[in-house]
């Protein structure tokens, strides 16, 4: 079973940017979708971003698309989130996720993510 652990969260100006990471265990993180979720107080929890096993295809939420860029280091076993232009809206947990089964693409549901980290606080003061 793979573990995740986030990391990079903080306090930032509206404007400001921040780089997330995410290290995961085991020998298969090469072999799996990775994405990142985040829940806003009060609100369900929100897709941001996925990225295919190789790297090569990636998938953003409609939330902060083109403000975000999702990358992943199988080498490392990390997976990163850089966001830029941070707005209030933007406050919440961020997660990152893996899937049960190798095959799932960058565009399966939420539902497909059985396992996540514990998360990061992201606070962005206006």
């Amino acid at each position: 079973q793979i573990q995740l652990v986030e990391s990079g969260g903080g306090l930032v100006q509206t404007g400001g940017s921040l780089r997330l990471s995410c290290a995961a265990s085991g020998d298969d993180f090469g072999s799996y979708t990775m994405a990142w979720f985040r829940r806003a107080p009060g609100k369900e929890r929100e897709f941001v971003a996925s990225i295919s096993w190789s790297g090569g295809s990636t998938y953003y939420g409609d939330s902060m698309n083109g403000r975000v860029t999702i990358s992943r280091d199988n080498a490392k076993n990390t997976l990163a989130l850089q966001m830029l232009s941070l707005e209030p809206e933007d406050t919440a947990v961020y997660y990152c996720a893996a899937p049960q089964y190798p095959g799932t693409t960058v565009l399966d549901p939420i539902d497909t993510y059985p396992y996540w980290g514990q998360g990061t606080q992201v606070t962005v003061s206006s």
